[in-house]
């Protein structure tokens, strides 16, 4: 973007209607770049202290490996994608020392100084892009339902409720490899919003519902209205809830004073 922006953003947390928190969330502001930041979530699997394992270590290996980035020099798909890998190690070697079979999904957006957006998804939680309201764009599942919809045998509103929605066919943590989808938005607009969040949150809306949720309130109020309404929806049966919302917002120039001639004819 060559005008100046400016971004707003928010994160939440909520256990859900469950006895313990697996997810994480976070989005870390650059030490040394600004105007470079990284949002992420992680749905953590694998009993109470295992799923939070896998989580904690997808946001250790995120931050350490964003923090050592250069937006100048390094490639920003290809950082995303060690997170992915790197993380997916460390929890490997988690579970060989511990009876546990901790696994973690993963979603990270990254923005530039440049203006330009990168994401990288590993199993059901979502990123989704929109612009004026409008949906533009949202990461594909890495689930055994979306492989339903990819062949047309059901449309997306059955795979809402379909009795396996909740098997992933890819995640950090299992034996084989993860997956690592990537995208990429070459120039940020204002108007563009982008919102990462858990199974828990985006289970129980509407794509174009979540479009004009983030569109028509601040990214603090967006996040508390979704996960109140997903509270509400799931009727004691919830997920833990996990969002982070950044917002692209054009900077207001500032008003240039009137002349003194103009100021002296007012009365």
């Amino acid at each position: 973007m060559s005008k100046a922006f400016r971004l707003t953003a928010s994160t939440g947390i909520h256990k859900g209607d469950r006895e313990y928190q697996q997810d994480r969330v976070a989005l870390f502001a650059h030490p040394r770049f600004n105007g470079c930041v990284l949002g992420i979530v992680a749905d953590g699997m694998g009993g109470r202290s295992g799923g939070r394992k896998a989580s904690d270590q997808v946001m250790l290996t995120a931050q350490q490996l964003f923090e050592r980035f250069s937006p100048a020099s390094d490639d920003a798909a290809t950082m995303l994608k060690h997170i992915v890998t790197e993380a997916h190690i460390v929890i490997r070697l988690t579970a060989m020392s511990s009876e546990q079979e901790p696994h973690s999904t993963l979603a990270a957006f990254l923005i530039t100084p440049h203006g330009d957006c990168h994401w990288v998804h590993a199993g059901d939680s979502r990123i989704y892009h929109v612009h004026d309201g409008v949906l533009v764009q949202r990461t594909s599942d890495h689930s055994y339902v979306q492989t339903l919809v990819d062949r047309g045998e059901i449309s997306e509103a059955e795979a809402n409720n379909h009795p396996h929605a909740n098997i992933l066919v890819g995640c950090l943590g299992t034996e084989n490899d993860p997956p690592a989808t990537t995208h990429v938005i070459p120039a940020l607009r204002p108007g563009d919003v982008i919102l990462a969040c858990s199974d828990g949150v985006w289970h129980y809306f509407a794509p174009t519902e979540l479009a004009s949720v983030v569109n028509s309130l601040t990214p603090r109020e967006a996040t508390e209205f979704l996960i109140d309404k997903a509270r509400s929806r799931a009727r004691g049966g919830g997920d833990n809830l996990s969002l982070v919302i950044v917002k692209i917002e054009a900077l207001e120039e500032k008003k240039k004073a009137p002349p003194l001639s103009q100021l002296a004819g007012m009365g």
